[in-house]
């Protein structure tokens, strides 16, 4: 199964798997909470996506003013956006998801992962320091 396949079985299997959880968990704590329980994880993520986002705004800026490079800051922004993402959509496995990737600890985790595993960007040691060859040279004109 290639990667097109499984991002559709996915995109077809989440809501299904989401209305199914919203119903056992509905049936098992009633209408009236399992909505403010829905609310509530739409507003804590809400609070969350609010102060990690000025947060990381402003570790970026520092970078910047430092002349380093934001990439961890810009992976993590992109980790807080994909979670604010997340909790727009109803359901608790999303909900989920969602506020794991606005949680500062497990954000970092996420975003370690993107970077050695889906970016292609392992850890860079060899290029911290440039590497010197010294050699001599013959120009024949």
């Amino acid at each position: 199964m290639n990667i097109a396949q499984s991002l559709m079985l996915a995109l077809l299997a989440l809501p299904i798997l989401e209305i199914y959880l919203l119903i056992q968990i509905g049936g098992l704590i009633g209408f009236l909470p399992t909505l403010l329980l829905l609310f509530g994880a739409a507003g804590l993520g809400t609070y969350l996506l609010q102060t990690q986002g000025w947060s990381t705004w402003m570790r970026l800026q520092q970078s910047l003013a430092r002349g380093e490079s934001p990439a961890n800051e810009l992976v993590n922004g992109a980790v807080i956006v994909a979670g604010a993402a997340l909790l727009l959509f109803p359901g608790f496995l999303s909900d989920v998801a969602g506020l794991l990737c606005l949680i500062p600890l497990t954000r970092r985790w996420i975003a370690a992962w993107l970077v050695q595993n889906r970016l292609g960007m392992g850890p860079m040691k060899d290029q911290q320091e440039p590497k010197v060859i010294e050699g001599e040279f013959k120009r024949d004109d």
